[in-house]
């Protein structure tokens, strides 16, 4: 039994197995090479409940690798498709949690970018006014508590596009703290980037109750810090 991987688990049932991901723990397999959550979460399956054969489960959403937080897997085809629908339908709530440096232009607002994704550098970028090939990009967010260097932001994400809370951040001057790649001077000691995913609110695709679920972010003396505060 992988008990490290039973210590991320935030919610199970017969159908949904919602964890708590690491940073630089990958959701699915990639060209690292690297054991995906994925195939962690089936071997935990297989043992726990001694299933023969190969293990279902089906990945309805991603998580980028250097960040935190929630990821909802589905343990049965059917969840899968209903979730798969209830996130189409943007019917289920999603926020994030992102530590910045500079401070908003505003200390809440709505964003709404057209997102472009360059595959060969996995990367995308973020324009104010459409262009051929992007995408709508729309988030909320506000401030909601400050440190003596860095600023804690509560996002809302409303669409889930690649990279979209750091390309949105970005293009507003706030780049996710350890974040390269979007424009932070320098990197987090454990290649992380300071975004988790805090909280997710749906109905359940199957026994139709409300799921909310929160979250803790890493062992981190500044998430320490600001999760202390909440």
């Amino acid at each position: 039994m992988n008990y490290s991987l039973q210590n991320k688990i935030l919610y199970e049932d017969n159908h949904l197995i919602i964890i708590n991901k690491s940073p630089s723990e990958i959701v699915q397999g990639d060209k690292t090479g690297d054991e995906p959550l994925v195939e962690k979460i089936k071997q935990y399956i297989k043992i726990k409940h001694n299933k023969p054969g190969n293990v279902f489960l089906g990945v309805a959403h991603r998580l980028d690798r250097p960040a935190s937080g929630i990821v909802i897997f589905a343990k049965t085809s059917k969840a899968l498709a209903r979730l798969n629908s209830i996130i189409k339908n943007r019917e289920i709530n999603k926020f994030y949690w992102a530590i910045v440096k500079n401070k908003p232009p505003a200390e809440s607002g709505y964003l709404k970018h057209y997102l472009i994704k360059n595959e060969k550098i996995n990367k995308s970028t973020a324009f104010h006014k459409e262009k051929p090939g992007t995408k709508a990009a729309e988030l909320n967010y506000k401030l909601i508590n400050t440190s003596n260097n860095y600023y804690l932001l509560e996002i809302e994400l409303l669409t889930g596009r690649h990279h979209q809370i750091r390309a949105q951040l970005a293009k507003i001057g706030c780049p996710v703290k350890g974040d390269l790649k979007y424009g932070f001077p320098r990197s987090n000691k454990d290649t992380s980037i300071s975004l988790h995913a805090r909280k997710v609110d749906f109905i359940h695709p199957v026994s139709k109750e409300n799921i909310s679920i929160t979250a803790s972010p890493p062992d981190d003396p500044l998430w320490n810090y600001f999760d202390k505060l909440k």
